[in-house]
């Protein structure tokens, strides 16, 4: 099915609020990328063993999961703005926190902070853009939230390798700088619209209507207008409970399969433990912040293409062609680490993964929990699948020193190998294309409505 034309589409303001809502995956990027070039000095700082290594990394996770509950029950309840807003609030203290922490218990604790405002911003973000982005470039405008991830990304490894210079208590820095485009997130965030669906379905449909009206032209608001509110009728309200019925099961099964899928394939490990990798090949200290650089403009890169491809090639392709060839790339990275190859060798193939995940697995699997979910039960449908994708990422940072230590540090990425094998049996027997259908389409296809 070809994407709806956009025409009767307000496409400025539609980006410019899709932007906006998007700097929460700025600072998702941030977060998630700042422990990549902090790790050598918090080793040193904190004498961490590598249990402590790993628990340290998955903090983040941890309060994530907390984020993802915290928000599911605070966008269906409030709206997604006030959800944004909180988690922008927590994102500016506890980067405060994480800098001026005295010791391994306060930094921990800030970290779990931290990770309410990831969970939070990882599920509102593209749920708000899907929410107010038209079918024709709803999957560009949710690749959005990647686009600003990946940002955040290449941005804190190039702070790092900077910030490194600073000597021992270089780490206060590279934690203490994210406050700063926390606060304009906050501030952007005041000037966000609510999402219309979740207005119609609060019992505001005047204002539904006002937001719709920004958005397109008339006959895009009558028409979006009716689809929703046929969607909502006779709709419980939201419920965990709701979400495990029967006629939801099936999307919310490749909801949270997909959500686990995208940690479990192993790439974060590249993200997070880039220095640890590079280290057992020889790499000295400058080095390792170099590939993380380099990680990040790859992965920023290609991230832009996934963006021009999601809404033409579709979904399903995506995912099917990252999964293959995650696969395939992690078998040759485990060899090269195996038999300690040069590091430029490493390098090659460790940023050959980023491209193959920036342009499949990283956006789309955001696109697909963003759309397939029905609207009366979306902010909590969509926090199952992110709480299990959050829980996914801890087991992964958590396990990946000690297995490290225990088999070398090529182990892992055989079992990463054989996840990706797996994953892609899954998504071509299980996961339907969505590209350019509304989300109501979409949720009729999925549940039989």
């Amino acid at each position: 099915m070809k994407p709806r034309p956009s025409a009767g589409i307000h496409a400025g303001y539609v980006l410019s609020i899709s932007f906006i809502s998007a700097l929460g995956g700025y600072l998702f990027g941030f977060d998630f990328a700042v422990i990549a070039g902090a790790l050598p000095f918090l080793r040193g700082a904190f004498a961490l063993s590598p249990w402590w290594e790993g628990f340290l990394t998955g903090t983040l996770a941890l309060g994530c999961i907390a984020g993802c509950l915290l928000a599911g029950v605070i966008s269906d309840r409030f709206g997604r703005k006030i959800g944004l807003m909180l988690a922008a609030l927590i994102f500016a203290v506890s980067s405060l926190g994480m800098a001026l922490a005295p010791g391994l218990g306060a930094f921990v604790s800030m970290r779990f902070a931290a990770g309410l405002g990831v969970g939070m911003a990882s599920m509102l973000s593209p749920l708000y853009i899907a929410e107010i982005s038209p079918a024709a470039v709803r999957g560009r405008n949710v690749a959005i939230n990647q686009l600003t991830i990946v940002i955040g990304i290449l941005v804190t490894n190039l702070a790092n390798y900077k910030l490194a210079q600073l000597g021992d208590e270089s780490w206060r820095w590279m934690f203490g700088s994210g406050a700063v485009p926390a606060l304009f997130f906050l501030a952007g965030v005041c000037w966000l619209p609510e999402s219309p669906r979740w207005l119609l379905k609060a019992g505001r449909p005047a204002q539904a209507k006002n937001v719709l009206a920004k958005i397109g032209d008339a006959m895009f608001v009558e028409t979006t207008f009716s689809d929703i509110a046929q969607s909502l009728e006779n709709a419980a309200a939201p419920s965990f409970r709701a979400v495990f019925e029967k006629k939801v099961r099936p999307a919310v099964v490749v909801g949270v399969a997909l959500a686990v899928f995208q940690q479990l394939c192993g790439i974060n490990v590249v993200f997070n433990y880039t220095s640890t990798i590079f280290e057992s090949v020889g790499a000295n200290l400058d080095r390792q912040l170099l590939e993380t650089v380099a990680i990040g403009l790859v992965n920023l890169v290609f991230t832009v293409v996934a963006m021009w491809q999601v809404d033409r090639l579709g979904r399903r392709p995506l995912m099917l062609f990252g999964s293959i060839g995650l696969g395939v790339t992690y078998l040759v990275i485990s060899l090269l680490l195996q038999h300690r190859a040069p590091p430029g060798w490493v390098s090659v193939f460790v940023l050959s993964a980023i491209a193959i995940y920036a342009t499949s697995l990283a956006p789309v699997t955001w696109v697909l929990i963003s759309e397939i979910f029905p609207n009366h039960i979306r902010g909590l449908a969509s926090s199952v699948s992110i709480v299990s994708l959050w829980a996914a990422y801890f087991v992964l940072v958590f396990t990946f020193p000690v297995l490290a230590k225990s088999i070398g540090t090529y182990g892992p990425f055989y079992l990463y190998a054989a996840i990706c094998l797996f994953g892609f049996w899954f998504i071509r027997g299980h996961v339907r294309e969505t590209k350019g259908r509304t989300l109501e389409e979409i949720e009729r296809q999925l549940v039989g409505h």
